[in-house]
């Protein structure tokens, strides 16, 4: 159990890194924030809770 609680946090810290730095840095290279960093300045702290972290998009259009 303790096993797929650290692979689920590790994979939870990869998403939240938004394409890893690089792509962070290239946001901000064009004056804009990501979208969490949008998130976090809209909401006031602890009461945006995301759902859908996990989830894997398959659109094919």
């Amino acid at each position: 159990m303790k096993d797929e609680l650290d692979r689920l946090t590790k994979l939870e810290k990869q998403i939240k890194a938004g394409g890893g730095k690089e792509r962070i840095q290239r946001q901000h290279d064009l004056g804009k924030l990501t979208a969490r960093e949008r998130l976090d300045l809209l909401f006031d702290p602890g009461t945006f809770h995301e759902l859908d972290l996990f989830v894997q998009h398959r659109c094919t259009s």
